[in-house]
């Protein structure tokens, strides 16, 4: 899988559909034991979303992680104290190997853990640093079998394509089952809860599911053929093509089936 170059402008133009995950999971986060709480957000992306948890935690000191330096730049304005009394800070860090140094009320992840290879073997660690009582939570894209991910895998392997993009996308086990989450989160201890969400999103525009997907999944592709731009537009209509079949415009917009999975694990006090 190709480390993807983000571009935080195209990512924020569906930040609505992107955020309400985040908002469901926050729903079911319990209290925090500590007083002001401390909470991580792995992968924060542009800091949009890290700054909500600070409406639900007005004291709390919220640091957001992320291995993006575009992405991070664009968290600036959200940065410092925070009208309840809090702070909110940014960090680079690569949730692949982030090792937490200090105990955390809260570790939350938002849509990040499907490019983090073996991220099942960061959860012993992270659950570790939770403050007795305190919680792991995470949402995750669970459709890499839809036609959007399963379309632009084919064409990426198809004759024109397999030898510059071979192996550049995300596989079929970049995100498991929910058992296995759930397994692995109750043996570590956790009171644990693991459910999936299907979210019908209506996307409006010109082919609005390419521009959806321009921000998010794409990315790998867009990165590996940067460097010849008359190669990625090719690609880039085909895979439009496949998309406008797969996903037709109704007289309202397009419907983008898009199916998620939560997880949240609360350790014992």
């Amino acid at each position: 899988m190709t480390t993807p170059t983000w571009d935080p402008a195209q990512y924020l133009r569906h930040a609505g559909h992107r955020a309400r995950p985040f908002i469901d999971l926050l729903a079911r986060v319990p209290d925090l034991p500590g007083t002001p709480p401390r909470i991580a957000d792995l992968g924060c992306g542009p800091g949009n979303v890290t700054a909500l948890l600070a409406d639900r935690w007005p004291t709390a000191h919220i640091t957001g992680y992320d291995n993006s330096p575009e992405m991070l730049a664009r968290t600036q304005p959200y940065a410092g104290p925070t009208a309840g009394g809090g702070r909110l800070d940014f960090a680079h860090a690569d949730a692949a190997t982030w090792a937490p140094t200090q105990t955390y009320d809260l570790i939350v992840s938002n849509a990040a853990l499907q490019w983090v290879p073996g991220h099942l073997e960061r959860f012993r660690d992270w659950v570790a640093a939770l403050a007795s009582g305190g919680t792991f939570a995470f949402q995750i894209p669970d459709n890499i079998d839809a036609p959007l991910h399963a379309l632009m895998r084919e064409l990426a392997a198809s004759a024109r394509w397999k030898d510059r993009l071979e192996d550049v996308l995300r596989h079929e086990d970049s995100v498991h089952e929910p058992l296995v989450y759930l397994d692995r989160l109750a043996r570590l201890g956790c009171e644990t809860d693991v459910w999936q969400t299907t979210y019908e999103q209506i996307l409006t525009g010109e082919d609005p599911v390419l521009d959806w997907v321009k921000g998010t999944g794409l990315r790998p592709v867009l990165t590996a053929l940067a460097d010849d731009p008359d190669a990625r537009d090719a690609f880039v209509s085909e895979y439009r093509d496949l998309l406008r079949d797969a996903y037709p415009t109704a007289p309202y917009g397009t419907v983008l089936p898009f199916r998620r999975l939560f997880a949240v694990a609360h350790k014992e006090a």
